[in-house]
């Protein structure tokens, strides 16, 4: 009974992140069930398959909260919903593995950017005309199919990939990325689940497990949809920054320098008080 607790509090915590940010639900729910001590293939099944239900709780959780743009959502989700089968068929031939530092190198300077874009630019929604708006979504479905595909080959993606490009445009506001960004989700994880089911198979997942981490996250995810529409925008952009940039640099300083960040203090520290400064600045910055 104490470890399904426990599962279920992971399940909170990362729906939470997820919901309220628009990124890390797999990235923090796969590193909390390594934690407790299960093997990574059970790890990200669990991951993947309570993912569906709780995507759907977010998701609904922001479109009752008006954070979702149903524009955005219909240019995410197909191609976002055929690269997750894409990456799941392919799974056992693609080695994810080699080209995951490369693209945190990538996702690391959209974090710097991201923070910089919401610290010192206007956040608020800017108009733009339709020739603008057509030509800024067609960004939409590559990087849709994109972040699908890593998210079923790598573990994660889907989050960590549209939710810095789409913050990066200058006239939507974070809310709204965040919302379209796990409204989408759902088709994603169901996708990349199914593709498990039929290429890899289910034969080794303790369903108590993904059981215990709905249940904690679709607890979360009304509180992270209200979270995300009543923090300021500055805030929003600044904590989704630091996540993706701490995340980020993890990867890299493990896999070009075989280094544990966070276990490294001296590195981690001044990293985690400048995140802390640049959360002040958001906090008092006059919208």
């Amino acid at each position: 009974m104490k470890k399904i607790i426990v599962l279920a509090v992971i399940g909170l915590m990362a729906q939470l992140i997820d919901g309220s940010l628009g990124m890390a639900y797999g990235v923090t729910s796969t590193t909390l069930l390594l934690m407790v001590g299960l093997s990574p293939a059970i790890a990200s099944a669990s991951v993947h398959l309570a993912e569906v239900v709780t995507s759907a709780a977010s998701g609904y959780s922001h479109f009752k909260f008006g954070n979702v743009d149903i524009n955005i959502v219909k240019k995410l989700v197909f191609p976002g919903a055929i690269g997750a089968f894409s990456g799941a068929a392919f799974l056992s031939y693609i080695p994810a593995v080699l080209i995951k530092p490369y693209i945190s190198l990538f996702l690391l300077g959209l974090g710097i950017y991201v923070i910089f874009r919401f610290l010192l630019l206007k956040i608020a929604g800017m108009p733009v005309d339709k020739e603008a708006s057509e030509k800024k979504g067609k960004l939409y479905r590559p990087v849709g199919f994109a972040a699908g595909f890593l998210d079923a080959t790598g573990g994660g993606g889907w989050g960590p990939l549209t939710t810095p490009l789409l913050l990066t445009q200058r006239h939507l506001k974070p809310s709204i990325v965040i919302g379209s960004v796990n409204f989408s989700e759902f088709a994603v994880s169901l996708s990349a689940s199914i593709g498990f089911f039929l290429f890899i198979g289910w034969d080794t997942l303790y369903w108590q497990i993904v059981l215990a981490m709905m249940v904690g996250g679709v607890i979360a995810a009304p509180f992270a949809a209200w979270l995300v529409k009543h923090l300021k925008p500055a805030l929003l952009g600044v904590l989704a920054g630091g996540v993706i940039i701490l995340t980020n640099l993890r990867t890299i300083f493990k896999e070009f320098f075989s280094l544990e960040l966070f276990q490294e203090m001296h590195y981690l520290f001044p990293l985690l008080l400048i995140w802390l400064l640049l959360i002040v600045a958001a906090v008092r910055k006059k919208t």
